[in-house]
């Protein structure tokens, strides 16, 4: 499962991150029954977007890593836009988080990098998404737990549509997002286009794992994703 490309930085191809299905995998790694805390919030099934079996559609049963070359462009942009700069600062206030943010490439093997595995360890941009703000979905990833606490990512299943984000890049900007859809999907079907497709309006992404819990493999089994929507701008 390997990244094909690196998409673009303005949203104009699909991310090469179909990849990250492997590589998020590694977000919530880590028994949360070692250290002897419940499991991390869920969303309701209510709220959430969910792929329970098999997707039917053949733009969505490749293997991830396998970005499909056929996604239609975005087209014109849609809704306040911002140009590129990088992020450094994530602020989720509905879960307590506030969070520097480093920045992720590519491992050599072509999948995504993801935060170190560290005490508190900070969120991540992946710098082959779009930047906060640019047309398209700028992807942020978090742990849900390490060996002895929770991570950065820990109660994002407790995001509501509704939610706002706020993003600090290094212009000096903040990019307000708001929250519109919650996904929660088994990882061996992980919607590509759906989470990483190109896209109209500035959309942010933010990743990390959940569901149940596999102690014979040490992985959660899903992946939880938050959809959010770029509705404004301000001074830093």
């Amino acid at each position: 499962m390997r990244a094909q490309h690196r998409g673009s930085a303005g949203g104009r191809l699909v991310l090469a991150l179909g990849a990250a299905a492997l590589a998020i995998a590694g977000l919530g790694t880590i028994a949360f029954g070692l250290w002897g805390n419940p499991p991390p919030p869920q969303p309701p099934a209510a709220l959430t977007h969910s792929r329970t079996t098999s997707p039917a559609q053949p733009t969505e049963t490749a293997a991830p890593g396998t970005p499909q070359a056929s996604a239609a462009a975005p087209g014109a942009p849609s809704g306040p836009i911002l140009s590129a700069s990088p992020p450094t600062h994530l602020l989720i206030p509905s879960i307590g988080v506030s969070s520097d943010l480093i920045r992720l490439g590519l491992n050599t093997d072509g999948t995504v990098q993801v935060p170190p595995l560290i005490r508190n360890s900070p969120a991540g941009w992946y710098e082959g998404s779009p930047t906060p703000g640019q047309q398209g979905p700028a992807v942020i990833l978090g742990h849900v737990d390490t060996y002895s606490e929770r991570s950065v990512f820990y109660r994002l299943g407790d995001m509501r549509p509704g939610d706002q984000i706020s993003v600090t890049r290094a212009d000096n900007t903040v990019a307000v997002f708001t929250v519109t859809q919650v996904g929660d999907y088994p990882k061996a079907n992980f919607p590509q286009l759906q989470v990483y497709g190109n896209t109209r309006s500035a959309q942010l992404r933010l990743i990390t794992c959940g569901g149940d819990y596999d102690a014979q493999t040490g992985h959660f089994l899903n992946n939880i994703v938050i959809y959010a929507t770029l509705t404004s701008s301000h001074p830093a």
